[in-house]
């Protein structure tokens, strides 16, 4: 049985398995190769892995918990049930990470000459990959170029032709990959 799991960064997340009280189980982090713990133990170094289980009449539920999930969390998770012969269960974790725009590889508040060529960049990170929007802070429309006037331009990179002073103002560029929150970022142009 494989149950695909789904966690937002740093959110703490629980997988379960169910086996008859009497039987150990064993967690494993596959493509990692690790073992995170063996029946109540937790073997595995890292803080943020335990290990707790729910008796019930016959059967066991045993709970591999993470906090504060990491992206290096990811990935297919086995555990294994110490039967005569070994049973096991998997499970993949997903995790989900929101929007984040990186300033250091986007533009900045920029003032430039009348007429020249003006390129505006918008990095962002997240999982999944991020789209990137751009608009007007005051919904006006954007000159790409002389003959081409948008409300919204998709991409990481925003080129207006020949600037004039009609493209002055605040550009927004708007990241979003499904995963709340949207970010945004507004960068000034003006021109002189």
């Amino acid at each position: 049985m494989v149950e695909w799991r789904v966690a937002l960064l740093r959110d703490d997340f629980l997988m379960e398995a169910n086996v008859l009280w009497y039987f150990q189980v064993a967690w494993m982090h596959f493509e990692q190769s690790a073992i995170l713990t063996v029946h109540n133990h937790v073997i595995t170094r890292n803080p943020r892995i335990s290990v707790t289980h729910d008796k019930h009449d016959k059967h066991r539920t045993w709970f591999l918990h993470i906090n504060n999930v990491q992206e290096e969390d990811k990935g297919r998770y086995m555990c294994q049930i110490n039967t005569v012969t070994a049973k096991t269960q998997f499970g993949y974790l997903h995790v989900v990470v929101p929007p984040n725009i990186d300033d250091s590889l986007s533009s900045s508040d920029i003032i430039v000459r009348e007429g020249s060529n003006v390129t505006l960049k918008c990095r962002a990170t997240g999982s999944p990959t991020p789209t990137v929007k751009w608009k007007r802070d005051d919904n006006s429309k954007i000159a790409i170029n002389k003959s081409l006037n948008v409300h919204e331009w998709d991409g990481d990179s925003l080129e207006i032709s020949r600037i004039s002073r009609l493209d002055m103002g605040a550009y927004l560029c708007i990241a979003s990959n499904g995963v709340p929150p949207t970010v945004s970022k507004r960068i000034k142009v003006s021109v002189d």
